[in-house]
């Protein structure tokens, strides 16, 4: 006889737990306690095995039912419903210990730190992860909806982070990606998010680019009466073309001074490559004072506050507040964007060997390595020529007449 919603309110717990029956392999098990468990009894390869589909009255009889046909067509089909629920259930306790805030920690950690990611780079990932740890950091990655990253993008977007919301969502997609690569979800919920956000207006670093003024920020540095590591770094930073970063992390084992090249290791450069800087001789002569003040062990420009750390990333902007030149007119980055500007302009330096000198990478790998070796002594000799150019527009020479400027 089957069941009926009448019979299974009636049965009553007895000293051991016994079964009723259903129909097709379906039967209600009772337990001394009171319970009543839906089983599921069937054979596969000759082996009697159970499913359990859950309690009544939570799963109804017809449910059970529902449950059990379905059962039935998966082993038809050579399935096998037990392994499968088990299988199931592991994945959700294993996605459930895997939260988003984790899988990001451990992405950081393993695969950027330990890429060799420039410790900048890592330290704004950190930025961005307490960005999207309050909202999602506990949340299992791989329940994570579109909509919960989009709230918190949206957010940023209010305050005005523009760029900050734009880099979050690069950020995420990483992190979702790395979760699929190693099985702990199974898509990325930002990709769709792409044109959700207001795109960033550029963000252009204040540059001088006129080199009668560009000649008195030079003179305001050679009167800097600020500490004298700042000062150092401020009279190279003009001559050498590299980021900011790279200037203040620079090691004295990196440089030779007697062959007057700076190379600089590829965990410490954008384009993760390393990149050889030839020095001028007035770049040499800079350096070869400052070693003499503080010897060639560890950082070149060290932290004021210990020789063991670089120095702060916004010494040199504060150090240019203070010589009276605002936000808006000058920037430690800005002074990559003066060379760029006025070494193109002045004709006589090909354009590659200027890009080579800043460190911008090339497209294509193959033509980028060719060009580092073709125009590596152009490179020496131009910068020679623009350390010679700054010292005359240090010197109050408006330099106008460029063609006639470089040595032959």
């Amino acid at each position: 006889m089957t069941l009926t919603n009448t019979r299974i309110r009636s049965l009553r717990p007895r000293d051991k737990a016994y079964k009723v029956m259903d129909k097709d392999g379906l039967f209600l098990q009772i337990t001394p306690s009171g319970g009543k468990l839906w089983r599921f009894r069937y054979r596969l390869s000759g082996m009697e095995k159970k499913l359990s589909i859950g309690r009544y009255p939570e799963v109804s009889l017809q449910q059970a039912r529902d449950t059990a046909i379905d059962a039935r067509r998966l082993i038809s089909s050579g399935g096998d419903p037990a392994f499968d629920k088990k299988k199931e259930k592991l994945k959700n306790e294993f996605i459930a210990g895997h939260t988003f805030g984790e899988i990001a920690f451990e992405y950081i950690e393993n695969i950027m730190a330990q890429n060799g990611r420039a410790e900048a780079t890592i330290i704004k990932a950190q930025y961005f992860l307490r960005q999207l740890k309050p909202d999602i950091g506990k949340r299992p990655i791989d329940k994570i909806e579109p909509f919960e990253i989009l709230a918190i993008l949206k957010r940023l977007e209010a305050q005005g982070k523009h760029e900050t919301a734009k880099k979050c969502r690069s950020f995420a997609s990483r992190v979702f990606r790395y979760a699929a690569a190693t099985t702990r979800c199974s898509t990325d919920p930002t990709t769709m998010l792409q044109g959700a956000l207001i795109k960033p207006k550029p963000n252009h670093y204040a540059a001088i680019l006129d080199p009668t003024n560009f000649g008195e920020l030079l003179r305001a540095i050679d009167g800097y009466e600020g500490n004298m590591l700042t000062r150092f770094a401020l009279l190279v930073a003009p001559h050498v073309f590299v980021r900011p970063g790279e200037l203040r992390h620079a090691e004295w084992h990196e440089i030779n001074l007697g062959e007057a090249v700076w190379k600089i290791p590829p965990d410490k450069m954008k384009s993760r490559r390393m990149h050889a800087v030839p020095l001028s001789r007035q770049v040499v002569g800079y350096l070869e004072e400052l070693s003499a003040s503080i010897g060639t062990e560890g950082y070149v420009f060290p932290s004021v506050r210990s020789f063991k750390r670089p120095m702060s990333e916004n010494t040199l902007n504060a150090a240019f507040r203070r010589m009276g030149f605002g936000k808006d007119e000058v920037t430690a980055h800005g002074l990559r964007a003066t060379a760029s500007t006025l070494l193109n302009e002045c004709g006589l330096w090909n354009p590659d060997a200027i890009e080579r000198s800043l460190a911008h990478g090339d497209s294509n790998a193959v033509r980028g390595v060719y060009h580092r070796g073709l125009h590596w002594n152009e490179r020496v000799e131009m910068a020679q020529w623009w350390s010679d150019y700054l010292d005359d527009l240090r010197g109050g020479s408006k330099v106008a007449h460029f063609k006639t400027t470089r040595k032959k």
